[in-house]
């Protein structure tokens, strides 16, 4: 969906879900000055990347207790300063490269020809409600190939579409509960307590630095923890089926 930093294309919807907010709050943003309008295509409205980072700061700000003017006057402030930039392209640096997949988009039908018989009505909007997949008429979008190509291969293999939901679901929260864990350690001890808002261009830098040099450790954490906990538990499953044979 994106096309390069600050130049990613979301419709309405798209970039509401992606921020985290409700659909009737950009028009709101946008009257009172938070947002810049969308470019528009004849009847569609087109928001970008900066967009998506406004609206993603806007939430930050409204979440620490600031009110909507004390947001317009924060942001007034740091675009007169230069400082706006630096938060933006932070906030860019911050977010990129944790997911590098395209989404892939198809008809129903070719999904149902994909799932065969496994997939119902009710599984397309669970995943939808789940985040997995969009869909626009006749039209659904998965957001990753590779969750794809995995849900494909266990349908094959026998398993239910609707137990594989099941576990995608508890592995969003575990994921989110990682994800907060990281940002926690992240936000006390390379941001501190000061926030953002009060950092010079040199610590913005630095912050940036250590984003870039941090971001592969917190998937080699998760692979390499998940891998031995596979191992211990696989050797507790065989030593379990040898027993029930003998």
């Amino acid at each position: 969906m994106g096309d390069g930093a600050g130049g990613g294309r979301y419709r309405r919807e798209d970039v509401a879900r992606a921020a985290g907010v409700k659909v009737r709050n950009l028009r709101y943003y946008q009257e009172r000055g938070l947002l810049p309008p969308p470019r528009r295509e004849g009847r569609i409205a087109w928001y970008s990347d900066d967009h998506l980072t406004r609206l993603r700061l806007i939430s930050d700000l409204l979440g620490r207790g600031y009110t909507v003017n004390g947001i317009a006057e924060l942001l007034q402030a740091w675009e007169g300063g230069g400082g706006l930039s630096g938060l933006l392209g932070l906030e860019r640096e911050l977010t990129r490269d944790w997911v590098r997949e395209e989404p892939v988009t198809m008809t129903r039908a070719e999904l149902r020809e994909l799932f065969g018989p496994a997939a119902t009505a009710e599984d397309t909007r669970r995943a939808a409600e789940l985040g997995y997949v969009t869909v626009d008429g006749d039209l659904v979008t998965h957001r990753s190939p590779r969750l794809l190509d995995a849900t494909l291969a266990l349908v094959r293999e026998g398993v239910p579409l609707a137990d594989i939901l099941d576990a995608g679901e508890f592995v969003q929260a575990q994921a989110a509960a990682l994800a907060d864990r990281f940002v926690g350690l992240f936000r006390r001890h390379v941001i501190g307590p000061a926030g953002l808002e009060r950092l010079s261009a040199k610590q913005l830098q630095h912050i940036t630095e250590a984003v870039t040099a941090l971001r592969p450790v917190a998937g080699e954490v998760v692979t390499t923890e998940f891998a031995r906990a596979m191992a211990r538990r696989v050797d507790e499953e065989v030593a379990e089926l040898l027993r029930t044979e003998q």
